[in-house]
């Protein structure tokens, strides 16, 4: 068993810069991450709002951000936590691989895609249904897809697609956007097209994709569109199975709970990016992060709750 000051758990944009801040605070740290570090950022095609970039392809920035952690810290990547328990006043992280002792733990697990839970989805996925434009829009250059979706990320994606040869539609249940202006301005400029107030009710296809049935919700008129793919980007719900397990508060709409020094109601137990919800952008997971793992250091040195002018409340004992 290796142990450490904090485990961080996740490698996107929180769990890396906690990985930096936490090695240069002087702590000794860790990473682990069930996929490849860099998260759900490596998935964007395009990044046009973080600071010093005009434009980056998510990858790219994915792997800045790894290879500036790793200068720091130690990244484990395909090695999910399975497990943890309480053991002589430390966290022990089990893995397939290893078990991991930590004084205290970051959790900076994100979030995985939303589904649309309609028929077709599950058994099509892989074969048209895709959750992922830059992993998968390749493959349908010069053919019909629809985007699922309204925000930033449904939008990026429809904008992405038509900028590779595909025939872009978009679906939005509701009759306006939640997306950026920017990146609407840029969406209506390519002249991609909109269904609104509509929703896919089924995926249709005999072995892959070959179209959608649709109904509108004002109308309830139910039409079917001919299409090869369909791009579900309606959201993510946060990853708090290790939350639940440490026992750490969750909010009304189930992200961990954090106060504004990323700590949860177990103490030595921080949270960052994604799995705490807010407005969930690269740089404020990045900032996180950074807030987690110094609290970390503060509490492993100076514990503040000990400090009679520091609240307590809401932390166990």
């Amino acid at each position: 068993m290796d142990d450490y000051d904090t485990v961080i758990v996740g490698a996107g944009p929180a769990g890396l810069t906690a990985g930096i801040y936490a090695v240069r605070a002087g702590l000794k740290a860790i990473v682990l991450d069930g996929k490849t570090a860099g998260g759900l950022v490596g998935e964007s095609p395009a990044i046009e709002n973080y600071p010093g970039f005009q434009s980056i392809d998510g990858m790219k920035l994915a792997e800045k951000f790894k290879n500036h952690a790793l200068r720091y810290v130690k990244i484990k990547e395909i090695e999910p936590v399975t497990d943890t328990r309480k053991e002589n006043g430390r966290f022990i992280l089990k893995t397939d691989r290893n078990e991991y002792s930590g004084k205290s733990v970051i959790i900076a697990t994100g979030s995985e895609h939303r589904h649309l839970g309609v028929p077709g989805e599950e058994e099509l996925y892989g074969r048209g249904v895709s959750y992922c434009s830059t992993c998968d829009g390749f493959f349908f250059k010069g053919k019909k897809v629809l985007v699922v979706g309204g925000g930033n990320t449904a939008v990026g994606d429809a904008i992405y697609l038509k900028g590779i040869g595909c025939d872009v539609t978009l679906i939005h249940r509701r009759d306006s956007l939640r997306a950026e202006k920017a990146l609407q301005d840029k969406m209506f400029f390519m002249d991609i097209s909109v269904i609104w107030d509509s929703v896919v009710e089924e995926i249709i296809g005999n072995g892959k994709v070959g179209g959608v049935r649709i109904r509108n919700k004002k109308t309830g008129e139910v039409k079917t569109e001919e299409l090869s793919a369909v791009f579900i980007s309606v959201g993510e719900s946060p990853n708090t199975e290790l939350a639940k397990k440490l026992g750490a508060r969750l909010t009304e709409d189930s992200y961990l709970q954090v106060d504004r020094w990323m700590r949860t109601s177990v103490r030595y137990v921080y949270g960052a990016g994604d799995v705490i919800g807010g407005v969930k952008q690269i740089i404020t997971a990045a900032a996180e992060g950074a807030t987690a793992a110094l609290s970390a250091y503060e509490d492993l040195t100076n514990p503040y709750w000990k400090k009679e002018e520091k609240s307590v409340e809401g932390f166990e004992a």
